[in-house]
């Protein structure tokens, strides 16, 4: 058998200046938790999704968390419409960090006013986060 060698990559981006994720988080606007990330993953939203969930909502309401927001936006098509929420906190001073608490899709439309539409399984995870 033929075995082919693959050449080291020499792209800088893989190389010396190559700057981690958990890097680039310390000196960014947004914190995100493992609870967020694995949500994410789960629904199929991107970093750049839930950013702009952020800060382009369609709708800012009360997170079901002390001091925390949840943002919403739709999406979807008109026949099978959903929408995106995100949890999120403001912290450190002057609110100039976001700690995104959790993400995901609402299959459906809310009306404003009425409570978070929050899957069960999230706001298991969510209140034993807060617990500990």
């Amino acid at each position: 058998m033929n075995f082919i060698k693959h050449k080291e990559n020499k792209n800088p981006a893989f190389g010396e200046n190559f700057v981690s994720r958990s890097a680039r988080n310390k000196e960014s606007l947004f914190v995100w938790t493992k609870h967020s990330q694995a949500k994410m993953r789960q629904y199929m939203l991107s970093e750049n999704r839930v950013k702009r969930v952020i800060r382009n909502p369609k709708r800012v309401e009360e997170g079901i968390a002390p001091k925390t927001l949840a943002s919403m936006q739709k999406a979807g098509s008109k026949k099978h419409p959903y929408e995106i929420w995100v949890m999120y906190q403001l912290v450190s001073e002057r609110g100039r960090r976001i700690k995104v608490i959790s993400a995901w899709k609402y299959p459906g439309i809310t009306k404003p006013g009425d409570p978070i539409p929050i899957p069960p399984d999230i706001f298991e995870e969510i209140i034993k986060d807060l617990e500990t």
